[in-house]
């Protein structure tokens, strides 16, 4: 089985290009998700978070607030140690139970949707990996049109991220999602075609 690591900035297309991934039938494990469920209503991470972080954290309906933990988090090296303590074991966990699932599925390639997947050191579980990348002043402009996405934020996220010139330079494939939606598909599913036949 074919894992591939999918990695890039932070709005430089990467949902977009798993759903590539997805409509050719690949299997993807998308790590953001993976922590929405940790931390929604009823989520195993909320408890710890909260015992961590304090009860202000916490939404009317049990979730974790994400923009109010994450104005905290990026602001703050030590904070955002914390809750990555507490949320990548259970990341580690899910995605192994993924990747057994995939495995004795038969399947042929999986996808690992990992945003830190160099600092993380998840890369280390990937046979390739794909990076995506857009023009700089695009990537600021999607950024800041999501929801609760702040110029003092942004830089946060980019600050505690790798920059995306050396994430290309480790990546086995790099795809600009800059262009039109058929142009990514195409230089997608031409590379898919090289290397699964």
């Amino acid at each position: 089985m074919i894992v591939v690591g999918l990695t890039g900035g932070i709005a430089t297309g990467k949902s977009t290009t798993a759903n590539l991934f997805r409509e050719r039938g690949i299997s993807v494990f998308d790590a953001d998700r993976c922590v929405h469920d940790q931390i929604g209503v009823a989520g195993p991470a909320v408890a710890e978070i909260c015992e961590v972080f304090g009860d202000d954290v916490l939404r009317e309906d049990g979730s974790i607030d994400r923009n109010f933990l994450g104005q905290r988090v990026f602001r703050n090296e030590s904070e955002r140690r914390k809750l990555e303590h507490i949320l990548h074991p259970l990341v580690t966990r899910d995605r192994e139970a993924f990747l057994a699932r995939q495995r004795q599925d038969g399947a042929q390639m999986v996808v690992l949707d990992v945003p830190l997947l160099f600092e993380a050191g998840t890369d280390h579980l990937c046979d390739l990996v794909v990076v995506t990348t857009v023009a700089t002043d695009i990537q600021r402009e999607r950024a800041l049109a999501r929801d609760g996405m702040t110029g003092d934020k942004l830089m946060g996220i980019l600050n505690s991220q790798m920059p995306l010139s050396e994430k290309m330079d480790r990546a086995d494939f790099v795809l600009n999602t800059g262009s039109d939606l058929a142009v990514t598909r195409k230089k997608l599913f031409h590379w898919l075609d090289q290397i699964l036949g």
